[in-house]
């Protein structure tokens, strides 16, 4: 089942059958049920996770807060994970929560939080090689491709899309975010650990391979080898123009046919997605010259170059109200969306996936304008207020949106609210989730979404170590 048809499907009665093992009535002043997995059924143990739920746990005054870590920041480890080990290396298959298929995004997004706990846990550092370790058989099975299979055999509901559909893949929805994930998490995991181990000549095969497919999707010569096109009634759920999209004028980004929320772009030159590249091909240049891999540095430098000219050129708007903002989407003749998407990389976020541009006055500006009413996606209520995004309906709101607006601030007041309206968003599950009704926080999506929770504990976990005070 696709993302879509799951939020459309997944009713509150369903939910309730969901979680009425778990969920009791509960007040203020009465214990919080449990409603983390039982130990027993964990799909992975790391002691270093649970030091840290512990010392969480009995630190902070916000109970509640301290329930909700504990359910969401393991969430990945305890439902998503497959670990073996094959061929003599560690592999790890990680799902996205509620359907069983591992996103090249989410899948580095959820196992990022733990990377600093590696050091006082092997088991935990072995785990997260075997998901550097799975990605890159992944790209090199198919770099279009954004999600898979833990099988090179099985075929899924999208069998029938009108593209190059290998079996072992998912979905091929071409996303430029999915090839940037995995380099953030290899250049992560090497900061943490300095292992170089993950890195060989089949690594080096892969990120060759990214290098092209950007090369491809800049368009200078002429539209690549990617097309895409849906039997659906979603506009959103296949790319116009023989599966090719609109036309753009290559002015050196790449272009992406989805976002990552998986829904189709509207101009292919996907802002916040280049400005990911960008920072990710200068990851894969810091990790080449430390490993000494087989991969061309010139050809990074050179597409680093031509990336930025694009958004130079093309991605910053002037506005009144904010001054020089990025646009969302742009097509290099001029065409330019303004407006932000909750999904990661989102302009919102650049500041926390760059954060060397969270200093500059352009994403400041931008970073005004998407947390306004000038955003057609951004939505305020009784429930909360946020960004949400065409993927889940107008007036649903992404915590992931709200934990992106908490971890990108210096701001106490600001970071304090984004806190009390995820507590106040869980709907007594004790669980983030893809989005809830900016009037009504028990109208949500998807109750499984383990990026969310994890995320979730990411920012919770920051504000511990760096604004303890605002969790009392």
């Amino acid at each position: 089942m696709d993302r879509r048809k799951f939020v459309q499907q997944t009713s509150l009665a369903t939910t309730a059958i969901l979680l009425a093992p778990y969920i009791k009535a509960w007040g203020a002043n009465e214990q919080f049920p449990v409603v983390r997995t039982p130990e027993g059924k964990r799909k992975f143990k790391s002691h270093a996770v649970d030091r840290v739920i512990a010392e969480i746990k009995e630190k902070i005054g916000n109970k509640e807060l301290a329930w909700m870590f504990e359910n969401c920041f393991p969430n990945t480890l305890d439902t998503t994970v497959d670990f073996e080990m094959k061929d003599g290396k560690p592999d790890t298959y990680v799902i996205t929560g509620d359907i069983d298929a591992m996103w090249l995004r989410d899948s580095s997004a959820q196992v990022w939080p733990y990377l600093p706990l590696c050091r006082e846990d092997e088991n935990l550092k072995n785990l997260i090689k075997g998901v550097i370790n799975r990605q890159t058989r992944c790209i090199l099975k198919d770099p279009y491709a954004n999600a898979f299979y833990k099988s090179d055999k099985k075929r899924g509901p999208w069998k029938k899309d009108n593209t190059a559909m290998l079996r072992g893949i998912h979905e091929r929805k071409w996303e430029v975010d999915s090839l940037c994930y995995p380099i953030r998490l290899a250049h992560g995991y090497w900061k943490e650990t300095g292992d170089t181990s993950p890195f060989d000549a089949q690594w080096a095969e892969a990120m060759k391979l990214v290098l092209k497919t950007f090369k491809e999707q800049q368009h200078f010569e002429g539209k690549g080898p990617y097309s895409f096109m849906r039997k659906t009634e979603y506009a959103t759920d296949s790319v116009p123009l023989g599966g090719y999209g609109y036309p753009v004028a290559p002015n050196g980004m790449i272009c992406s046919m989805f976002r990552p929320s998986d829904d189709a772009t509207i101009f292919p030159f996907l802002v916040a997605s280049n400005l990911f590249a960008f920072a990710a091909l200068g990851q894969l240049e810091t990790l080449a010259t430390a490993t000494k891999v087989d991969i061309d540095q010139q050809a990074i430098t050179d597409m680093m170059s031509q990336i930025v000219t694009g958004i130079n050129n093309d991605a910053k708007v002037e506005t009144k109200k904010y001054g020089k903002i990025f646009a969302y989407e742009v097509n290099g003749y001029g065409s330019q969306n303004l407006m932000d998407d909750a999904n990661v990389p989102s302009l919102l976020s650049i500041g926390y996936l760059a954060p060397e541009m969270a200093k500059d006055p352009i994403y400041k500006n931008t970073r005004k304008y998407v947390l306004s009413n000038d955003n057609p996606f951004y939505f305020k209520g009784s429930a909360g207020e946020g960004i949400g995004g065409p993927h889940a309906g107008m007036d649903k709101i992404w915590p992931l949106s709200i934990i992106m607006r908490g971890i990108t601030s210096t701001d106490d007041k600001e970071i304090k609210m984004c806190l009390d309206m995820l507590q106040r968003s869980h709907a007594n599950t004790g669980f983030m989730h893809e989005s809830f009704h900016k009037d009504d926080a028990a109208k949500y999506t998807r109750p499984w979404f383990a990026w969310a929770n994890t995320l979730f504990g990411e920012f919770v976990w920051k504000v511990y170590r760096e604004r303890p005070g605002l969790l009392s």
